[in-house]
C-alpha cells in the first residue's frame, strides 16, 4: 500500500530556521519495535547518500533529505505537477536507546535506522524453578 507523502511547511523548533526556502516534506515512516532494537524506515524518493544528514542531539533525533531540482540547460519549465522540496523528521529518544551504536543506511530512497537499545532496556528472560 502506497503512502502519501504530506506536502507542509515543517514547524521549526525555536530558534531554528532553514537556509533554503523550498518546500519540507515529513516523510512517513513505519517503526517496528524488536526485544534489542527498534527499526525505523523513513521514504525520501530522489534523495541520495551525499544529501542525508542524521543528527542526535539532545536526545533528538533529526533526520533531513535534501534534493536539489533538476534543470535542462537552454530550457525554461512550462509547466510542473510534481513539487521539490527537502524531507525532515524528529523523533525524541528515550534513555533506552543506545546513541553510539545508532547505525543508518539508505537505499533507493528509503532510509533505514537501527536504533539499539540498551543492555538494561532489553527484555530478559527470567527462568522459573520448580520449589
Amino acid at each position: 500500500m502506497a503512502h502519501e507523502i504530506q506536502a507542509v511547511r515543517a514547524q521549526s523548533p525555536a530558534g531554528v530556521e532553514h537556509t533554503r526556502d523550498r518546500k519540507i516534506f515529513i516523510p512517513p515512516v513505519d517503526i517496528v519495535e524488536s526485544k534489542d532494537a527498534i527499526l525505523l524506515t523513513a521514504d525520501m524518493p530522489g534523495v541520495d547518500e551525499k544529501n542525508v544528514h542524521v543528527t542526535l542531539e539532545k536526545s533528538v533525533l533529526t533526520v533531513l533529505g535534501e534534493i536539489e531540482p533538476v534543470s535542462v540547460k537552454d530550457r525554461k519549465l512550462a509547466y510542473e505537477e510534481y513539487e521539490i522540496g527537502d524531507f525532515e523528521r524528529s523523533f525524541t529518544l528515550s534513555d533506552e536507546i543506545d546513541p553510539d551504536r545508532i547505525e543508518a543506511t539508505l537505499k533507493n530512497g528509503v532510509l533505514r535506522l537501527v536504533l539499539p537499545k540498551t543492555e538494561a532496556a532489553r527484555a530478559k528472560k527470567i527462568p522459573v524453578k520448580t520449589a
